[in-house]
């Protein structure tokens, strides 16, 4: 155990909330037979599973089809809260346009060099009405088969966005996050889910923990009766707010250093081996 708070590892909980990438699905992006069965197993005793992810919405269906059920999901690192099975938003938390304007002067004065993207978020996942992720020109993408539309920066900046993306291949994520967040104060929430030097930035007050506490008051759910999953420093504030939060193996030395308890790597069905106590 990490934290000197009760330990809640043998009370099952009420609400499970899983991150997805280093966290719920394997290296190869794939959810294992072994979570499949144990979080269905838990969704057939009566207990909500969630997703609480940096994801978009348009980004689980992959997961949905792993999973074999359709759950709730808080998006865009609190930003959004999505019923997948409806293909619904049910809310989401924007940054203006005079926010991320002037974000994005600052980080191009601050961070010379770096990209621009912003993702948007329409009544759907796949609204197409609302450009879902605009990027500048020249916008070098922090991981494969991106699905934006490259347009002007004026362009990515004209409309609210639930993130703004700010890419610096050459830096580090935490040194672009330590470089802005003194200046920035609390206009907006700056977090990071790869340390390759991408940052994301939202709505002050955004994080997973705003997210899934909003999903839980709707479901009636104590913090106190929440586990919580997650690798990144984007799952920190989730970690603290659950009743039990469980960092990944190959968590982040931070968000290790925020769990209750640390369970084996997402290569090695960590979520899996923690919820086997109660179903197996």
């Amino acid at each position: 155990m990490i934290s000197s708070r009760p330990d809640r590892s043998s009370i099952k909980p009420r609400l499970v909330a899983s991150d997805v990438d280093g966290t719920l699905i394997d290296p190869d992006e794939h959810v294992s037979a072994r979570t499949r069965a144990v979080v269905q197993a838990l969704v057939a005793d009566g207990v909500t599973f969630v997703l609480a992810t940096g994801r978009p919405p348009r980004w689980i269906p992959p997961i949905v089809d792993g999973l074999g059920f359709a759950p709730l999901a808080v998006c865009g690192n609190g930003a959004v809260i999505y019923d997948s099975g409806t293909d619904r938003v049910l809310s989401a938390h924007s940054l203006d346009v005079d926010t991320l304007t002037w974000v994005a002067e600052l980080a191009t004065d601050i961070l010379p060099g770096c990209g621009l993207a912003a993702e948007r978020v329409g009544a759907t996942a796949h609204d197409a009405a609302t450009p879902q992720f605009v990027s500048s020109p020249g916008y070098e993408h922090a991981w494969l088969n991106p699905d934006n539309t490259e347009t002007s920066l004026i362009d990515v900046l004209a409309a609210p966005a639930i993130k703004l993306l700010i890419r610096l291949s050459t830096a580090t994520s935490e040194s672009m996050r330590a470089a802005l967040v003194p200046i920035v104060g609390d206009r907006a929430d700056i977090t990071y889910s790869t340390n390759n030097g991408l940052i994301e930035v939202s709505a002050p007050g955004v994080t997973k923990a705003a997210g899934l506490a909003m999903l839980a008051e709707r479901l009636s759910t104590h913090p106190d009766d929440i586990m919580a999953f997650g690798d990144m420093p984007n799952d920190i504030s989730m970690l603290k707010m659950a009743g039990h939060g469980v960092a990944m193996k190959n968590a982040h030395p931070q968000a290790l250093a925020a769990a209750d308890e640390i369970t084996a790597s997402n290569s090695e069905d960590g979520v899996a081996r923690v919820l086997e106590r109660w179903w197996s």
